[in-house]
């Protein structure tokens, strides 16, 4: 096996906590070097997590002839910049999401992506957790019937003005590109399917400018629909559940798995309204950023991945069908009114 070496953009905490660990720990990857804007800062994290080399810049990294995949866990408007220039330096991106502040944007990427003959990907780790294959088949063989109706919450506590995620004033703050991307993703997941109309009703903090309460009503062919919440400024919760004709699966713990840590679903029919027909379906403990890394690692050797084909199973074609439901959404909040991807 060919080892990957990979380089990250970056000291993002993200970075730091989840994903360099777990591409540490994927087959055939290891993570080379580490790059941030201020030399020190680059120096302390590669120490901390046993990264070989430090760049006191993102171009030096690029620039790393040993470096074959980038991972940017950037904030949200630097990840197409950085993005497009890692690609045209030769290198293949794992880029977190959003990959971009709208869909033009992510077309743009693609087209560099095309142009270069390099792979870029949006960091989605969340597809790659077994339980969300064990979704996506139980739907698939019917066990809940036709799935009507995804209900999502995401929501987290920061309240820091300083903190990227509230900041309006370089855009890609607020709950809706953070956490409403999961909702928007998952759902096309689960239904197999792109939305035909979208609505959303934004509340903006006063004095940050971000959104720190977003609900949304999207609508699938059918009249099937993802209706969701996410949150900046709320209790920590997480859940999704997908109701059917004939059934309903609750997703408790979608999007933050523990890697050492078993998941479970919830099934039920419905039958007996005190919950004594739920069934409890436990899935194993993942690393959900391992296996994405590994699943990444196949597509740039072109090998076949868990969907049995080689490349991508979630390219730039999927990101950019992700960001025009994110546009429209945003659309909306000017509006006030429904609007199409």
């Amino acid at each position: 096996m060919v080892e990957m070496k990979w380089g990250v953009l970056s000291t993002a905490r993200i970075g730091l906590k989840n994903a360099i660990p777990g591409i540490a720990a994927a087959e055939g990857c290891t993570v080379a070097a580490i790059a941030s804007r201020d030399g020190a800062r680059a120096e302390a994290a590669a120490k901390a997590a046993g990264i070989p080399r430090a760049h006191a810049s993102y171009e030096a990294l690029l620039a790393d002839p040993e470096i074959e995949a980038v991972y940017n866990p950037l904030p949200n408007h630097l990840h197409a910049p950085w993005t497009i220039a890692a690609l045209k330096a030769g290198k293949h991106v794992l880029c977190e999401k959003p990959v971009a502040l709208s869909a033009d944007e992510a077309r743009e990427v693609e087209r560099v992506a095309a142009e270069t003959g390099r792979i870029a990907v949006e960091a989605f780790m969340v597809r790659h957790h077994p339980q969300w294959r064990r979704v996506r088949r139980m739907v698939a063989e019917g066990r809940i019937g036709t799935p009507r109706v995804i209900h999502t919450i995401f929501a987290y506590h920061n309240v820091d003005p300083a903190n990227i995620r509230n900041r309006a004033d370089i855009g890609g703050g607020g709950g809706l590109y953070d956490i409403g991307c999961y909702a928007i993703a998952t759902a096309r997941l689960v239904f197999g399917a792109e939305p035909e109309r979208v609505i959303g009703e934004f509340d903006i903090d006063p004095e940050m400018g971000t959104d720190r309460l977003t609900s949304a009503i999207v609508v699938f062919p059918g009249g099937a629909r993802l209706v969701f919440s996410v949150a900046t400024q709320g209790v920590p919760r997480q859940n999704v559940e997908v109701l059917g004709t004939t059934g309903r699966i609750m997703v408790p713990l979608p999007f933050n798995a523990p890697p050492d840590h078993p998941t479970r679903l919830i099934v039920d029919d419905g039958s007996d309204v005190t919950g004594g027909s739920a069934e409890t379906v436990e899935v194993g403990a993942a690393n959900q950023f391992t296996l994405q890394a590994e699943a990444f690692r196949a597509a740039v050797r072109g090998e076949r991945g868990p969907h049995g084909a080689a490349g991508p199973e979630w390219g730039m074609d999927d990101a950019v069908l992700n960001m025009r439901v994110i546009d429209a959404l945003m659309r909306s909040r000017v509006s006030g009114a429904w609007e199409r991807p």
